[in-house]
């Protein structure tokens, strides 16, 4: 996928997640037995397809168990599970289903926890990311079983930070100091999403805002984006994106462009850039002067920065994304061990398939405990043409991504608020409060009051 691989919530009762196309494998025949099980995957990208197609074919091989796979996009899975429900006829299991989804299954008691804690302790609690685990569990209930994840990041460019002296910009300070710097000769000291209507604003955001500790709400649900650690991020973004950046609205799109053409000396962007950044796909290649003569040159010369922290964190922090498997409530007896299976000899294959945005959130084996990160750091990445990613960026970098799943925070889930998260990223009244202030039309606190009171007169309608 050559964008960020955006997750929405836009329905009450479940999230959806962003996709292109729908497409129905298998067939629609209800499950009458124990051999046969109905999996629906949110990844719809017909290359993904094929992949899983392979991995279930050789886990019906292995255990004699039919799966009908059915995938969906995010115009189609509200309607899709809410039906199904209603009409008792679920789905077995779930895949590729982001956080937020998952809190949002839950509180409509449309999972099956017992199943999805078994499938962890089968497998092996100490094999998967603490993190991952603990993001995906609630009240002591494993709410689902967590498979991959992303984490936003701040690519820069390392050619020109050391000619202008300039640290890696890992805190606010930096992150100003060198835009302000490099913001000159046609280069924009840094490009990031500001389009309102746009969930990647949100995330981009919510990054900038976890590092400085600025929360969705507190622990009893109330809405903190009124506190000092928002009113700051929101100037911080504010200010950064009028003064050092691009002007207009800014996009998925316009920005990794942007970058792309050698125009900006940092990029907030996830994970998926990577591929694209060494040239691999012919549909976003870099366009820099340089990078006529060396797809790779782009690449070569970024580096990145993974966790951010401000000056009211308390430790540097990241935005990230948890994909999972869940099994749902009523689920047929081999749905544990199809999870089981995409979890152990068909989890290679499964974060093979776009290895640049999904970093194994299980690590190993008990017998071998970097199992799985040693077979994602061999994944051939890209599209039109295939590399590993340590062959282009090196073991050090990939180290980094490698633990960003331990380090991934996310407003409002640790405090219980799954539903209001999927319901603001249906409304987006952040992003909304925050192109007041990239305008210059309303100050940091006014537009960190806004936010709180529209975000407030939401969870009134999902409480």
């Amino acid at each position: 996928m050559s964008s960020p691989s955006i997750r929405i919530l836009a329905s009450a009762l479940i999230v959806a997640v962003a996709g292109t196309t729908l497409l129905a494998c298998g067939d629609d025949d209800p499950k009458s037995d124990s051999s046969q099980i109905t999996v629906w995957s949110l990844e719809d990208v017909a290359d993904r397809v094929n992949a899983t197609k392979a991995i279930i074919a050789d886990y019906t091989a292995k255990t004699g168990v039919k799966v009908n796979l059915v995938t969906v996009n995010e115009d189609q899975f509200p309607a899709l599970i809410a039906s199904s429900a209603a009409a008792g006829d679920l789905p077995d299991v779930v895949g590729s289903v982001p956080l937020a989804g998952v809190r949002t299954l839950a509180g409509n008691e449309l999972l099956e926890p017992d199943a999805n804690r078994r499938i962890v302790d089968k497998l092996g609690r100490a094999t998967f990311s603490p993190r991952a685990l603990d993001l995906t569990s609630e009240d002591g209930k494993q709410l689902a079983v967590p498979s991959d994840g992303w984490g936003q990041l701040l690519v820069y460019r390392k050619d020109l930070f050391a000619a202008a002296g300039l640290p890696a910009p890992d805190t606010y300070e930096k992150i100003a100091t060198a835009a302000a710097k490099l913001n000159t000769g046609g280069v924009a000291g840094i490009t990031a999403a500001t389009a309102p209507g746009d969930v990647f604003t949100q995330q981009t955001f919510e990054h900038l805002a976890l590092a400085n500790n600025c929360q969705l709400t507190d622990d009893s649900g109330a809405v903190k984006l009124d506190s000092p650690e928002c009113v700051e991020a929101f100037r911080f973004f504010g200010e950064l994106m009028r003064d050092h950046s691009v002007k207009g609205a800014q996009d998925v799109d316009t920005t990794r462009a942007t970058y792309f053409a050698g125009k900006a000396a940092m990029l907030i962007w996830s994970p998926f850039i990577l591929d694209e950044l060494a040239g691999l796909r012919n549909d976003a290649k870099p366009t820099c002067p340089q990078c006529q003569s060396d797809p790779a040159w782009l690449a070569k010369n970024s580096g990145f920065v993974t966790a951010i922290k401000g000056p009211n964190g308390t430790e540097p922090a990241q935005y990230g994304e948890i994909s999972s498997w869940a099994v749902l409530d009523g689920a047929a007896d081999p749905a544990t061990s199809f999870v089981e299976y995409m979890l152990s000899d068909g989890y290679p294959r499964w974060f093979g398939m776009s290895p640049e945005g999904r970093f194994p959130a299980r690590t190993g084996t008990a017998e071998d405990k970097q199992k799985f990160l040693t077979a994602w750091n061999t994944s051939q990445a890209g599209v039109d043409r295939k590399q590993p990613l340590a062959a282009v960026y090196g073991e050090d970098v990939l180290d980094t991504l490698r633990k960003s799943p331990d380090t991934f925070q996310r407003w409002g889930l640790s405090q219980g608020q799954g539903k209001l998260v999927g319901a603001i990223l249906g409304e987006l009244p952040v992003p909304k409060a925050l192109a007041d202030v990239i305008a210059g039309k309303s100050d940091a606190a006014a537009a960190a009051g806004r936010a709180k009171k529209d975000v407030e007169a939401i969870a009134k309608g999902v409480n």
